[in-house]
Parts: structure tokens; C-alpha cells; sequence
């Protein structure tokens, strides 16, 4: 600890790692000078988000006071999700949203990834140390816990909480919050929703709402969660997360259309969160709301510009919602001119991504359908035809059944059902996609395709789970023959082999474990199921 001139002990500055972020000069030189009185002695600078993240992956900082607006670029905002998601900071680092801007729908979106503190300009170096010594006191009694999260080691994390809850009743709140994360990494759900439902019998906890109605909605207690989410906007009308929490439990509902106005109630209060945007935009799509999708679409995508969570979905769903709000009629020039130019950006912009360009190609060709270029949509969708042929990479889902509407829309009735057979093969196991599979073909082939692999599969998982993994191998293996590229199946079949395997398994074994692996090796990132691939993948070839 320092003495300041005012004669209050202050942190010790001289030793910790700062970082400030600012596009003008004038305030990183007052900063700069501000810190230097307070005893700060390494003290980087940088005028863009780009920089900070950059520098974020050389440099382990203690400190960074970071502009949320800094024009062109990435703004405060998407910065700190990137160093979140990308894990470039550690949990003892202090970071501060800086800005002269105070508009709400700014300060609930930084707010919403939660900074250590928002500090709003402009400020002077009192306030400064006054909001400084404060984090850093806290960060100091939280360093236990922090240094486990920085671990990944939640056992550590709840005997540091319990500790420090003890020692310093002050942080008791706070270590509820830890212990509650650590918990739901550890799988005990049920000792969380004790935690959880008693915090809130004691006293309404935005954060605790949120992780109770999250953990009822995974254990598929809809009418609790939405319970749960809908007490929780009564006291909290100005969290943006309870409306999404409360916006999947009615999607999961059947109640799409009351979904998408609780979305559109998140989005007014936060309208900068892209993922939001995006999730609005693909409801408002299904609900046939094309005005509404259009607009949230347009927005995810002029936010997504400088942000990781950028996505060819944003473009493709702009250009489908604009096309179909023609409905039975012509397109004017002036849209057919906003879509070209959206999906021009699109193809420039994922150029290396095949799966991207057969999208783009269909999406445009039925746009000039509407707007009266048979021609040039056909050659669109021979080039889409021809490029799908020679990929070989797997759709999602998702992705499988537009393109599968798409194709028949185009006229390409053969290809559509090709594609959906290859849906079947591949995710039959899911009902959702079945019942999106079923809204498009009745064909007793296709739909029936999967129904004894996915009930051998069914048997399967019963036998693992009581223990019997020889009878469930042998279950897996016949489902497997049904179905080849089924991802839960042949992941399903490479995790027992793994099993019986033991330690050491054996060369055939390992083999057969491989094929089934590799059967599956060109499914799509996105898909929740790829981690457990990656990992029984290191399993069988070697991490």
C-alpha cells in the first residue's frame, strides 16, 4: 500500500499491468499521466479494438480501462465478449467500460457482459483512484476463487467460496454466485437448484432468476422455468437475459408467436446484442413476420461487421425475409438491388466456403424468380446443383432442411428429397428435425428411413446406462448398419468400444472405433455434439 497526498492508504499501482484503449489521443495522454501520479509504472496504450486483443494475446494485463465507442472497428462491447469467449484475460484482471455515452441501450449491452465497473467520462483522478482502489480491494479478497476459475477447477472454487464466505461476510452474496457456476460445471444440479431456489426465497437476485430458470428449462421443467422467468421481469423489467430465457421456454412451448414479442421486448431495452438480433430475425422467418425479420436480420448483420459473432445466416435470412415479403407478387427493382447487394457481400465475404456459396446461389435464384429473371435463376441453381454434388462436408440440420425447401421451391423435387433422405440418415434421431422433415415430404421412405436404427439406438443407451456395455455395443453396431452417418449413433458405438476397451484396447478395436469417427468426421462445428467428438477423437487417435 501506497500513502496518498491526502494522507488514506492507496493500492500499490507500480507493480500491475495497465492497458488503456481510446481512439483520442488527448484523453490516453491525460489517462497515461493520471496513472503515472498514482505510482503505475507499465501502462500500454492502443486506439482500437483490434489492438487490444492483440496485445491481449502477448501480454497478460492486471488492468484495462477500455472506450466503449471507438468509431470504426469493434466497439467496447464485442471487444470484451472476444476476450471472454477467447479467454485472453484472466478472471483477476479489472476491466472498465470507459465512455461519454450514457444512452440506455449502450449501457445495458455492456452491462449485459459485465465489466467490473462502467466509468463514465468525463472523470477526474480522484473518482479514478476512489473507483481503482475498490476493484482492486476486491479482486484481492476474490484471488483464491479467481485464480481456481483461471484453473478450471471448480472443486477449488466452491472451498474457496465457502472460506472467504466465512472470513468476510461482504462477499457471502458474491460466493453464492461462485458456488452456484461451480456447481452447474460439476453437474449437481440438484444441490444448485437448492442453492438457487433459497437464495431466491430469501430475496429476488436478477443473476439467480436467470440460473434457475436456465437449469429447469435444461431439465426440461418448462412450466418452472417459465414461472421462474416471468417473477423474475416482474422484479427486474431491464434484464435483457430473463426475456430470452422466457423466449425459448415459450418457443419450447409451441408458442412462437408470444416467443417472438418477448424477444422484441429484450431487443428494445438491448438492441445492440447481435445474437439476439439473429435469434429474432430466424423466429420472426418461421412465423412468416417478414417485415420484422428483415429488420432484425439487417441489424444483426451491420452490428456483425466487426464482431466474431458475424454469420452468413444474418445475410442469407435478410435476403429470404425481403424475397418473401413480395409474397405471390413481383419484386421491385429496388429490393431485387438491396438483395443482390447483400448477398454479393456475402459471397465475397466466405468466398473459401463452399457450403455458403451454394446457399447464397439459391437464395438469390429465388429472387429472381420473383422479380422475373427465369434465366439467370436457373443458371444460379444449376451452379448451386452442381457445387452441392461435389461437396464434402455435412449440412446442419438447420441448414439442410432450408436448402431441401429451397430446391424444391427452385423445381429440384429429386434433389430436395436426396437431401432430406440424407437429413434422416444423419439426424433422424432428433424429433425436432423429424417434424421439420415431416412439414415437407409424406413419403413413407424418407420419413420411415431411421425408426428401427433410432429404436436399436434407444435400446442401446438403456444398456449403457444399467451398465451392459457389451449389450449395448451390439446394439449400437446393428443400429450403425441402418444407419452409417448417424452422428449419435456412431458416436454412440465409438464410446463403448472405447469402454470395453479399457486402458490399453486393442488394435482391431481401436480400428473399428476410428471408422466410426471417421464416418462422421465432416459434421458441422456448430453442432452441440462436436466437443464429444473432438474428444473421443483424441481417445482413439491420439490427442
Amino acid at each position: 500500500m501506497a500513502n496518498h497526498p491526502r494522507g488514506r492508504l492507496m493500492q500499490d499501482y507500480s507493480t500491475k499491468r495497465f492497458l488503456l484503449v481510446d481512439d483520442f489521443s488527448d484523453f490516453r495522454s491525460s489517462l497515461k499521466a493520471m496513472l503515472r501520479d498514482l505510482g503505475a509504472r507499465d501502462v500500454d496504450t492502443a486506439d482500437c479494438g483490434e489492438d487490444t486483443l492483440a496485445m491481449c494475446r502477448h501480454k497478460r494485463y492486471d488492468i484495462i480501462l477500455h472506450d466503449y465507442n471507438l468509431g470504426a472497428g469493434k466497439n467496447g462491447q464485442q471487444v470484451l465478449e472476444e476476450l471472454l469467449i477467447g479467454k485472453l484475460i484472466s478472471h483477476q484482471c479489472i476491466f472498465i467500460m470507459v465512455t461519454a455515452e450514457s444512452s440506455q441501450a449502450m449501457v445495458l449491452s455492456a452491462l449485459e457482459h459485465e465489466p467490473d465497473a462502467y466509468l463514465t467520462k468525463p472523470f477526474n483522478r480522484a473518482s479514478l483512484i476512489q473507483r481503482l482502489d475498490k476493484l482492486v480491494e476486491r479482486k484481492d479478497a476474490l484471488k483464491p476463487i479467481l485464480q481456481a476459475l483461471d484453473k478450471h477447477d471448480p472443486a477449488a472454487v466452491l472451498a474457496a467460496s465457502a472460506t472467504l464466505s466465512q472470513q468476510d461476510k461482504r462477499y457471502a452474496p458474491l460466493c453464492q454466485r461462485y458456488r452456484a457456476g461451480a456447481l452447474r460445471e460439476l453437474g449437481r444440479q440438484d444441490e444448485l437448484e437448492a442453492l438457487l431456489s433459497g437464495i431466491l426465497a430469501d430475496r429476488a437476485t436478477p443473476w439467480a432468476c436467470m440460473a434457475l430458470g436456465n437449469l429447469l428449462q435444461a431439465r426440461g421443467q418448462l412450466p418452472r422455468a417459465r414461472e421462474v422467468y416471468e417473477q423474475g421481469l416482474q422484479s427486474f423489467p431491464m434484464m435483457p437475459g430473463l426475456y430470452d430465457g422466457l423466449a425459448a421456454v415459450l418457443l419450447a412451448q409451441g408458442e412462437s408467436s408470444r416467443a417472438q414479442q418477448v424477444l422484441e421486448e429484450a431487443i428494445k431495452l438491448s438492441p445492440l446484442a447481435i445474437r439476439r438480433q439473429m435469434e429474432l430475425g430466424k423466429l420472426a422467418l418461421e412465423n412468416q413476420d417478414f417485415a420484422s425479420a428483415s429488420r432484425a436480420y439487417r441489424h444483426a448483420m451491420e452490428q456483425g461487421r466487426t464482431s466474431m459473432f458475424k454469420s452468413p445466416d444474418n445475410y442469407l435470412g435478410l435476403a429470404q425475409a425481403l424475397t418473401a415479403q413480395a409474397g405471390d407478387g413481383s419484386l421491385d427493382k429496388r429490393v431485387q438491388a438491396d438483395i443482390n447487394q447483400t448477398l454479393g457481400e456475402l459471397q465475397k465475404g466466405y468466398s473459401n466456403d463452399p457450403v455458403v456459396q451454394v446457399r447464397a446461389r439459391l437464395t438469390h435464384a429465388q429472387s429472381l424468380v420473383k422479380s422475373g429473371d427465369p434465366a439467370l435463376a436457373k443458371k444460379l441453381t444449376d451452379e448451386a446443383m452442381s457445387q452441392l454434388g461435389a461437396l464434402d462436408q455435412l449440412f446442419s440440420a438447420a441448414v439442410s432442411l432450408q436448402v431441401a425447401s429451397q430446391l424444391r421451391e427452385l423445381g429440384q423435387a429429386q434433389a430436395s428429397d436426396a437431401l432430406l433422405k440424407n437429413c434422416v440418415e444423419v439426424y433422424g434421431d432428433d424429433p425436432l428435425v423429424m417434424q421439420g422433415i415431416a412439414k415437407q415430404t409424406a413419403d413413407p421412405d424418407i420419413l420411415g428411413a431411421a425408426s428401427e436404427a433410432i429404436d436399436l439406438n434407444r435400446q442401446g443407451v438403456r444398456s449403457y446406462q444399467m451398465g451392459r456395455f457389451a449389450d449395448a455395443l451390439a446394439l449400437f453396431r446393428q443400429a450403425l448398419q441402418h444407419q452409417p452417418k448417424n452422428i449419435s449413433i456412431a458416436l454412440n458405438t465409438a464410446q463403448s468400444l472405447l469402454r470395453l476397451g479399457g486402458d490399453k484396447p486393442d488394435e482391431a478395436l481401436l480400428d473399428e472405433c476410428r471408422r466410426c469417427l471417421e464416418a462422421v468426421r465432416m459434421m458441422p462445428a456448430s453442432d452441440p455434439r462436436h466437443e464429444r467428438y473432438q474428444l473421443l477423437h483424441n481417445k482413439a487417435f491420439g490427442a
